[in-house]
């Protein structure tokens, strides 16, 4: 693992901390009565413990959407852990839900939103969830809408809203199929339609822009599923024009997910939602008769379905958004382009080299990577990259896999494979990290290497 400078700074930041309360009684904390020769050899089972994992935190690891938290986050949640304060309200956390009005308001302002109703959640899942209660509660009965590509929480939390959900398929690039929307819209009872802008399975964009002329004709609210993509709406120089048309447009949705536990350098769990309109605070209005009345300014409990909610997380987000602003062309933005380059060099390696198929329609949309091998039936260009997937993890390089509509890639020439309606099993690289840019030759050479194996094993097969 490289240097963490985290443990000698946030001893220094713990004694600045216990400094503000020097005014209180002392007293002895029972917390260590097991003994610290205890307490350390707990510590050593739980790091050997730890090592039964991916290398998350290395350039070689390629695969899910998991990036480490930067210092600075893990510093700040650990600091906050000595409070261990309670966003639900100002009692449990009076500072920490400052910092996270600040925190939200810094996000929000990415999308040119300056008056809005938002905050941070425990995940994506419950950020989405609450868009679609509030758009269940502004039109009751009312189906909801999304691509076949969308997440599938949505159709979940539909089902747990009593909600309609109807999925509309998705183009050969993975983006919600206009036709096919207006086609579902016609149906009617439509309340609300989900465009995610960077989808899981490949980090597609939906045409936002098209579906926003779609609700000027037919009536209903968008939300927008930026779970992984909300942050390149910092870098629009570095898209292709139709994602950037969407993320131009992200403004005029009606609520917006983003998860800063992605790449917003976040520990896990740390969603946020947005709401376009204040005025949809009215569903959340409730009493309660013990935790509202320490202060006259907003408690985010009352704007939120979770209660208690770690302030730690607020923190971690504040003291990151502190050293790393949201803002076009700095640090942050700069660290997102580099990552957004090395999937597009990957891309540009992989339609380079006729051992591989990428997708047929264009290059990645954000950092998102996938094909397939080269084979003669869709069974074996399946078989291949599972072992390719193995063998590269045994060389380190951890990728992930994928099932796509095999129409989606390059069919043979000689038409040895048929259109098939059936998936494909493919190879998906996430390369979130601004480090991959600069290790992709490494990524490269375990990935060929990989692929030359297999293939040779392969060739030796009977007929």
């Amino acid at each position: 693992m490289p240097h963490d400078p985290v443990p000698g700074l946030l001893s220094r930041a713990t004694e600045l901390l216990e400094a503000e309360f020097t005014a209180l009684p002392a007293w002895e904390s029972t917390a260590d009565l097991a003994g610290t020769a205890a307490i350390e050899r707990v510590l050593e089972a739980v790091a050997h413990r730890l090592g039964d994992n991916y290398p998350y935190f290395h350039p070689l690891y390629a695969g899910q959407m998991l990036k480490p938290p930067h210092p600075v986050a893990r510093a700040a949640y650990a600091l906050a852990m000595n409070l261990n304060p309670n966003n639900h309200a100002r009692d449990g956390g009076r500072a920490s839900s400052e910092m996270e009005i600040e925190a939200v308001r810094e996000i929000a302002g990415m999308f040119g939103w300056k008056e809005f109703l938002g905050h941070l959640t425990s995940s994506g899942t419950l950020a989405n969830l609450e868009a679609l209660w509030v758009a269940g509660q502004i039109a009751p009965g009312r189906r909801i809408v999304g691509s076949e590509q969308a997440h599938y929480t949505h159709r979940r939390i539909s089902a747990v809203l009593k909600l309609d959900y109807a999925e509309v398929p998705a183009d050969s690039r993975g983006r919600m199929s206009i036709v096919a929307l207006e086609s579902e819209l016609r149906k009617g009872a439509v309340g609300a339609v989900v465009a995610t802008l960077g989808t899981t399975a490949m980090g597609a964009v939906d045409p936002l822009d098209e579906i926003l002329a779609l609700r000027e004709r037919y009536g209903f609210r968008i939300h927008v599923d930026a779970a992984y993509g909300g942050y390149f709406r910092l870098i629009p120089e570095s898209l292709d024009e139709p994602a950037r048309r969407a993320f131009a447009a992200i403004g005029q949705a009606d609520s917006i997910v983003v998860d800063p536990h992605k790449h917003g350098l976040q520990p896990y769990g740390c969603g946020c939602v947005l709401f376009r309109d204040p005025a949809v605070g009215r569903f959340y209005k409730h009493d309660s008769p013990y935790t509202y009345f320490t202060s006259k300014e907003l408690h985010l409990g009352e704007i939120s379905l979770e209660c208690s909610r770690a302030g730690a997380a607020a923190v971690a987000l504040w003291a990151t958004q502190k050293l790393l602003p949201l803002a076009p062309g700095g640090e942050f933005a700069q660290r997102l382009a580099r990552s957004r380059a090395a999937a597009l060099e990957l891309d540009r390696r992989l339609r380079g080299d006729g051992r591989f198929q990428p997708l047929a329609t264009g290059s990645p949309e954000l950092d998102i990577v996938v094909w397939k091998p080269r084979a003669q039936t869709a069974e074996e260009a399946s078989r291949r990259a599972r072992e390719i997937f193995a063998a590269c993890a045994r060389r380190d390089l951890h990728l992930a896999l994928v099932e796509l509509p095999l129409t989606w890639f390059h069919l043979e020439e000689s038409g040895s494979i048929a259109e098939t309606p059936r998936p494909v099993t493919c190879l998906r690289s996430v390369l979130m990290k601004p480090e991959h840019e600069a290790w992709l030759d490494q990524i490269w050479e375990r990935l060929t290497a990989a692929s030359m194996d297999v293939m040779a094993q392969a060739d030796k097969r009977p007929e």
